[in-house]
């Protein structure tokens, strides 16, 4: 219970941040030796792509798994961009029963803060799991992560959701309670 307080709090923290971070509107800049002046992140119309693993564990914190994931989305305006998430999921099941796959595939929609090399996300997101041990299920989620520009365009990013399954519209929030948290950190592209 610790454990799940102490993610709920931090979650609140970097939610926090982002709304802090929204005050400064200036664009940060950089100069070379050239002075020429360098912008980090992705503006409006650009396409982003990312390449990261991912965990995931239920809501009491003891069964978990890892795998890969990939993104490809498109800023809408400077700060809000749509994507589109897959990942794959390995694990290999208690008792010998073997390997197993997991997958799932998300919309989502983020809200970007700032212009700095640092910029914090906030998000929700749509979409479905399926796979060996994974009843084929919708799910739901709220989201916040973190982009940092190494270069103008290329960055290392933690993204954290809280999502939930239903089977219909009506479950949906019913089973709020019953979520997992999802974790990915990774590397991406503005392009």
């Amino acid at each position: 219970m610790k454990t799940k307080n102490l993610i709920l709090s931090s979650l609140s923290l970097l939610i926090a941040g982002t709304a802090a971070a929204q005050t400064n509107t200036a664009p940060a800049v950089q100069t070379n030796t050239n002075s020429a002046l360098v912008e980090f992140g992705a503006r409006a119309t650009d396409w982003e792509f990312t390449l990261g693993g991912s965990g995931a564990t239920n809501n009491d914190f003891d069964n978990s798994l890892g795998g890969l994931n990939f993104s490809v989305g498109n800023y809408l305006t400077d700060s809000l961009e749509v994507s589109v998430r897959q990942s794959v999921n390995y694990s290999n099941g208690s008792g010998g029963n073997g390997a197993s796959y997991d997958a799932s595939t998300f919309v989502a929609l983020d809200q970007h803060f700032g212009h700095d090399r640092f910029r914090p996300f906030v998000g929700v997101n749509f979409g479905g799991l399926y796979g060996d041990t994974t009843h084929d299920t919708w799910a739901a989620g709220v989201e916040a992560g973190m982009k940092f520009y190494v270069q103008p365009k290329t960055f290392l990013f933690a993204l954290v959701n809280y999502a939930w399954t239903f089977d219909s519209g009506s479950k949906a929030t019913d089973n709020f309670k019953d979520g997992a948290y999802l974790w990915s950190v990774g590397v991406g592209f503005s392009l």
